[in-house]
C-alpha cells in the first residue's frame, strides 16, 4: 500500500477515535451546563492530545521538525485554526440555521479533518528539505 494512503487511512483511524473523545467530552460538557465553546473547546483539547500521540507514535514515521516540543506546537496551532473553524461552523449550523449541536459538530469535522490532514502531513510529516533537495 502506498505510503500516503497508508498514512491517511491511519490518521482518518487515529481522527475517529480523537473525534469520539472530542464527541464524548462535548455531550458531557453541554449536559453538565457548559457554554457551547466551552464544551467544545474542553472536547478539542482532550481529542488533540489524543490525536497527537497516535500520530506520532503509529502513523506518520517522517518528522520535518527535531524539536518534538516545536512539532507539538505547529500540531496544536494547526488544531487550533482547526477549531476555529469548527466553531465558526457550530454558530452558524446551531445559532443560525438551528441544526441541533452533535449533528453540527459531526458536520463540521468532516472538513476539519481534510483541513488538518492536509496541514500537517505538509507542515509536519514529511522529511526534512536538505540543502541538496529539490524545491517541491
Amino acid at each position: 500500500m502506498p505510503t500516503r494512503l497508508r498514512e491517511f487511512l491511519l490518521y482518518f483511524a487515529a481522527s475517529a477515535a480523537a473525534l469520539a473523545l472530542d464527541t464524548a467530552v462535548f455531550s458531557l460538557g453541554l449536559r453538565l451546563g457548559m457554554h457551547l465553546a466551552v464544551a467544545a473547546c474542553l472536547g478539542f483539547s482532550m481529542g488533540l492530545m489524543l490525536i497527537y500521540t497516535i500520530s506520532t507514535r503509529h502513523v506518520f514515521a517522517q518528522h520535518r521538525l527535531v524539536e518534538r516540543r516545536n512539532e507539538f506546537a505547529l500540531f496544536a496551532l494547526i488544531g487550533v485554526a482547526g477549531l476555529l473553524l469548527t466553531e465558526a461552523l457550530l454558530w452558524l449550523l446551531v445559532r443560525q440555521i438551528g441544526v441541533a449541536p452533535l449533528a453540527a459538530k459531526l458536520t463540521a469535522a468532516c472538513g476539519v479533518f481534510l483541513f488538518n490532514f492536509a496541514l500537517r502531513k505538509a507542515l509536519l510529516f514529511t522529511a526534512p528539505r536538505t540543502a541538496l533537495s529539490p524545491q517541491a
